[in-house]
């Protein structure tokens, strides 16, 4: 097995778990593992963001303006080689580049189910038909999959400019671009690759919260 970033062979102990998944069989060597930068201690309890105060200016501001997810969990910093691989995953249409995330990213989540209940389940957080086709796949339905709980796939997107392509301030005044496709009456987790102002974990929260969930959260892969 070679790594996914650097194509260095990767000797790897096989057991019988391992031999029947096959995501177990892609992976990072430990270099490569060792040069992602998890997040720790220090971050806003409510987005993960790292910040010396409980909670940071950013949700703050969310606060003032109506706050629609209660709280979120991010794995990864946006720096070195996650921000390098990011691009390659979601940009270039690298699927399999996506495993690389999924030992850390499924080893987070115990904490995060606990915290949101057993009765949560997942929503990845969809693309509009025009963004899928350009991409090819959805990366929050891929990082949904390394989760072994119930999804639900109830949220619908219309299409409007890449968020990438916008200011912070034009992200924050966007209209709100989901609907749902059916009510939900169970708490849910949201997933989603990378959380930066938290306008679209935001939003489709405050959709969901109007179409029955009681409780929303965001899992992400990463924290910018």
């Amino acid at each position: 097995m070679n790594c996914l970033w650097c194509f260095e062979s990767i000797i790897q102990k096989h057991t019988w778990s391992t031999i029947f998944t096959l995501s177990a069989m892609k992976g990072l060597c430990p270099v490569c593992r060792e040069s992602l930068m998890i997040l720790h201690t220090n971050r806003c309890t409510r987005c993960s963001r790292e910040s010396v105060s409980e909670v940071c200016s950013d949700c703050l501001v969310w606060e003032q303006q109506g706050q629609f997810l209660d709280w979120n969990v991010s794995v990864f910093k946006y720096e070195g080689a996650v921000r390098d691989m990011l691009y390659k995953w979601k940009y270039r249409g690298d699927y399999e580049l996506g495993y690389a995330f999924e030992r850390e990213y499924s080893k987070g989540f115990a904490k995060v189910r606990k915290r949101a209940g057993k009765n949560a389940v997942i929503v990845p957080v969809p693309l509009s038909e025009e963004r899928l086709s350009e991409r090819g796949f959805n990366q929050a339905e891929m990082l949904a999959g390394f989760l072994k709980v119930k999804k639900s796939v109830v949220l619908k997107r219309r299409h409007s400019e890449k968020q990438s392509k916008k200011s912070r301030s034009e992200r924050l005044a966007s209209e709100n671009p989901f609907q749902m496709q059916e009510s939900i009456q169970t708490p849910v987790i949201l997933v989603d690759d990378i959380y930066t102002t938290g306008s679209t974990l935001h939003q489709a929260a405050a959709v969901l919260k109007q179409n029955g969930a009681p409780f929303v959260a965001g899992y992400t892969l990463i924290r910018s």
